[in-house]
């Protein structure tokens, strides 16, 4: 093969071997063609200040897929990404010079003056892009394909002759090249990168390596860019790139990251399947790729509970090489096999293989790097800690569910083992607070929120990048968490907020951090005013306090903190009560939340609290659904007896209260324990009774609030209210409860027909 290939180029020049990014075809003939040259010198297609990290690539921790990335120091964070997957072929060169122990380097513009480029303007709509996707749609066109995908596999991806691929590539980046150069926006910077990489072939060529002995690896589009040395760039033009501070770390890949359809644009629509490509080549078995997959496909199936026969997989073959040979081809690619497979394994639908295609087309693998190799130490922190916390397991592209135990653990032997889960717990809301979407938190039900956590996980490459980002904010999760709390105390006004950092740190196991918030919420307490903002700080602190003890954090300097709100809300919620509807729907939860937390904690004074709702309860003065709510809360503590209770709604539900009035109070009474309410007969006697001294107009007020007052009951409990009033109008209470819950009668319906034309405006 190199003695064709050497016939066809200027000897006074390297080899330039132009290349498909990801493409099984490109490294196997690459590797031959390295095999026959055997150069003293490699250079590739890539960041020239890369070439220190691609030693890393060749150790035996290291498993593609795997990424290069660079980022700049200060935010806006900007990066540069370069992914390998282990049959790309700029990966086996770089592995076959290591095998040869030859020299091998990097020549593409530094990232550090890519990432320059990429923020000295905004780019504009890229019509080049637009133009090159013009010329792949006349390629499907002539190639009767309907997909350059599939036209480049059939022609460049499967087993060929000689110097197949070398001629296919070089005529193909030369035909797109002549098609699209200089429509890109980006084509200025091409230029520059052609003269850059061209400056570094000459430097080696001046260094005493002789060309017949240097192999250029770049993408086809950059082979005729490269011709001709003498416009490499000049050392005035070199000193005026533009360039920033760059940090450089390796991070995992995978495989679904690398695929076109992650919207990565020099992917392939099938990086699992590529990988069967690229067995088939070291296997020198033409067919390998075909046969894997169908095999592949219908193991899928079996795993997972749909039959696939043999005999259905045998037929899928037969088809698929008959498909092929219909396009004039030996070898069936990708949509013959996916046709082949539809119609024999999915009988007709594809639904039925959509998920096994899915993971033989892209899979879920994931490289892998050596612990501590050319990462950032915030990196080093959280795989670390990955493993000390056996969380190893979950990283995956696939989502995996992790409920946590959050007691200690009594019948293990070490300290580790017995407080794993709350270790990890801490690890997990870190994270969670980095906005690190590797975790996800589930909230579970109330009654076990003091020691039971459900996280969801999952890892991508996007995960990795915000870590990274994260670095900027401290050198391990611990720091970079506590940062971005104290920073986040800091910029708060509102004692709410600033109260929720306090929950965050505390859930995070940060007690320095919690001590810090702590003291800027008592600096800006003072100026707090507003009770539904207090009742929120107050619940937020209930929160830290109750959970303590499971969390191994003291919360002794929040329980001064905590009364001393409690205090001023107890003082201002009779005034607050003045107030509007709308308003009174926030009250009522503030109130809400108050009462929870009295109920809580020792410390707070019960007395002082139900003396507040035993005011707010009889002042005729304040909105009736709160002074309702506070009945609610008098009658549920058993603060309110019988007697005073129907004291309460012979006043309220008097005819000479306004109707909305009073529905509104018997609404906020409804609020809680309802089956306290529901079992009192007295109760009902009064709201019949009412109802009954209402004139038309009365009626139809009533009627309103009332049915908002009983559209969050139950049906269960509608029914028990419908028996009362079936005792009380001494009907059968089953039929009366049938009626109730039935559909509606024609009056009924017209009726309610009737108010919907209602007027509100003095409502």
């Amino acid at each position: 093969m190199m003695d064709e290939i050497a016939g066809m180029q200027d000897r006074e020049q390297p080899v330039i071997f132009g290349i498909r990014h990801l493409s099984p075809a490109g490294a196997w003939y690459l590797r031959k063609l390295l095999d026959e040259v055997m150069p003293q010198l490699v250079l590739i297609e890539g960041p020239s200040d890369f070439t220190e990290e691609l030693s890393h690539l060749t150790g035996s921790g290291a498993k593609p897929p795997v990424a290069i990335m660079a980022y700049t120091n200060e935010t806006p964070i900007r990066t540069i990404l370069y992914p390998f997957a282990e049959y790309s072929p700029e990966y086996q060169a770089i592995l076959w010079a290591f095998e040869n122990r030859r020299e091998y380097r990097f020549i593409d513009l530094p990232s550090s003056t890519f990432l320059a480029f990429s923020g000295m303007e905004e780019k504009r709509e890229d019509a080049g892009e637009e133009e090159r996707m013009s010329v792949y749609r006349r390629l499907d066109e002539l190639s009767g394909e309907g997909s350059h995908e599939t036209f480049w596999e059939r022609t460049m991806e499967h087993f060929s002759e000689g110097h197949g691929y070398f001629l296919g590539a070089q005529a193909f980046g030369r035909n797109l090249r002549s098609l699209t150069e200089g429509r890109e926006s980006d084509y200025a910077e091409t230029v520059v990168r052609e003269a850059y990489m061209k400056r570094k072939i000459q430097e080696a060529i001046n260094s005493g390596i002789g060309p017949e002995k240097i192999v250029v690896v770049t993408g086809a589009y950059h082979v005729e860019g490269l011709r001709g040395l003498a416009a490499g760039l000049s050392d005035e033009e070199l000193e005026q790139l533009p360039s920033v501070e760059v940090q450089k770390t390796l991070m995992p890949y995978s495989y679904y990251r690398l695929s076109s359809r992650s919207g990565y644009g020099a992917g392939n629509k099938a990086p699992a399947y590529y990988e069967l490509l690229w067995e088939g080549f070291q296997r020198e078995e033409a067919d390998y790729g075909a046969r894997s997959y169908l095999s592949r496909l219908a193991a899928w199936q079996r795993q997972n509970g749909n039959m696939v026969s043999s005999a259905e997989v045998i037929e899928a073959v037969r088809l698929s090489f008959s498909l092929a040979r219909l396009h004039g081809y030996e070898i069936p690619a990708l949509r013959d096999l996916r046709d082949a497979a539809v119609t024999c394994m999915g009988h007709g639908s594809f639904g039925e293989i959509a998920q096994a295609v899915a993971d033989t087309e892209i899979g879920t693998a994931i490289g892998s790097l050596p612990q501590g190799v050319s990462r950032t130490s915030i990196q080093n922190d959280f795989y670390r800690s990955l493993d000390e916390l056996n969380l190893k397991r979950y990283f995956s592209v696939t989502a995996d569910d992790l409920h946590l135990d959050l007691r200690e653990k009594l019948t293990v032997k070490s300290k580790k083992s017995a407080f794993l889960d709350l270790e990890r717990s801490f690890f997990l809301h870190r994270l969670r607070v980095l906005g690190i979407s590797f975790v996800s938190w589930r909230q579970v039900q109330q009654e076990k929120a003091t020691w039971a956590e459900h996280w969801v996980l999952r890892w991508t490459p996007e995960a990795e990048i915000e870590i990274v980002e994260a670095q900027l904010k401290g050198d391990t999760v611990l720091l970079a968490a506590s940062f971005q709390m104290k920073e986040a105390a800091e910029r708060e006004e509102s004692i709410a907020a600033v109260a929720k950092i306090i929950e965050e740190s505390f859930l995070c196991g940060m007690p320095d951090t919690v001590r810090y918030a702590t003291a800027v919420l008592q600096k800006i307490a003072v100026e707090a005013a507003a009770v539904e903002e207090i009742a929120k700080t107050v619940h937020s602190l209930s929160i830290v306090i109750q959970y303590g003890s499971i969390r191994k954090i003291s919360s002794e300097a929040l329980i001064s903190v905590l009364e001393q709100l409690f205090l001023r809300a107890c003082l201002l919620l009779p005034g607050s009560c003045v107030c509007d509807d709308n308003a009174s729907r926030e009250i009522i939860q503030g109130i809400g939340l108050l009462n929870e937390a009295q109920l809580h904690h020792e410390c707070l004074p019960e007395e002082g609290w139900l003396l507040v709702m035993a005011e707010i309860a009889e002042r005729d003065d304040l909105n009736t659904k709160i002074s309702g709510y506070a009945a609610a809360i008098l009658l549920e503590r058993g603060k309110l007896t019988n007697e005073e209770l129907e004291r309460k709604v012979e006043r309220r539900l008097s005819k000479g209260v306004p109707a909305d009035l009073g529905a509104g109070w018997f609404e906020g009474l409804s609020m809680k324990n309802r089956y306290a309410l529901i079992t009192r007969m007295s109760l009902w006697e009064s709201l019949d009774h009412y109802l009954d001294t209402l004139d038309d107009e009365e009626f139809k007020r009533a009627l309103l609030f009332l049915r908002r007052t009983f559209a969050d009951f139950t049906a269960k409990e509608k029914s028990d209210i419908a028996e009362n009033l079936g005792e009380l109008w001494q009907l059968n209470p089953q039929q009366v409860s049938e009626t109730a819950n039935g559909p509606l009668t024609k009056e009924a319906q017209e009726m309610l027909e009737e108010l919907e034309d209602f007027d509100f405006e003095d409502i």
